[in-house]
């Protein structure tokens, strides 16, 4: 699917950093495609962030004045109106353990689902479940109503061990794998499932 067709169908959050640069791109030159000067610019923002200037993208091969003061514009209104300061970006397990600090000192078990948008933003952070942990209790749909809700491109699913023992059990790893082929038939990406404890987590 184009990076327009599912921006207008599933909303700006499920597309990748990638794809909202070929939109803001739209097409490239004789020289060079609208995808190699859009993976350039990610490049440079990966390296540089919010710190990208204009002579930065003027660099970039395809990029002409025009489009380049296009793009500036855009960041610097992203940067004073449209960047969220309590959406954390989750790139690491750790990043993930670090939203799920509640769980720890659950002494039921629980189940939380974090969901992301397209650039891995935190969008929300919600326990769906309480109670002991099975394939047949578990539900994709309670799972992903909130992911669909958000209009999330990818989640992180966790729950706890009060037993203090973080491996993934028998019905942990069945479980991890029906929401995975879940996620599938919906188009949001099941990135792990995390089991924390008081001291430890384990990442299946």
């Amino acid at each position: 699917m184009m990076p327009r067709e599912k921006l207008a169908k599933y909303g700006a959050a499920t597309l990748t950093d990638l794809e909202l640069l070929l939109l803001v791109i739209g097409s490239g030159n004789k020289q060079v495609s609208a995808r190699a000067i859009a993976t350039q610019i990610l490049k440079l923002l990966k390296e540089k962030g919010g710190e990208v200037t204009y002579r930065d993208l003027a660099g970039v091969k395809g990029m002409g004045v025009a489009k380049t003061s296009e793009m500036i514009a855009l960041f610097e209104l992203g940067r004073r109106y449209l960047i969220p300061a309590d959406k954390p970006v989750i790139t690491s397990t750790d990043d993930a353990v670090e939203q799920l600090k509640d769980l720890r000192s659950k002494r039921q078990e629980c189940f939380a689902v974090l969901t992301l948008d397209g650039a891995n933003r935190l969008i929300s952070n919600e326990i769906v479940f309480q109670g002991t942990l099975d394939r047949s209790i578990i539900h994709p749909r309670e799972i992903f109503a909130r992911a669909i809700e958000d209009r999330a491109a990818s989640i992180i699913v966790a729950h706890n061990h009060p037993s203090g023992n973080p491996r993934p059990s028998e019905k942990d790893i069945a479980v991890t794998k029906r929401i995975q082929e879940a996620g599938e038939l919906l188009g949001i990406k099941v990135l792990e499932h995390i089991i924390v404890t008081q001291n430890e987590q384990w990442s299946i």
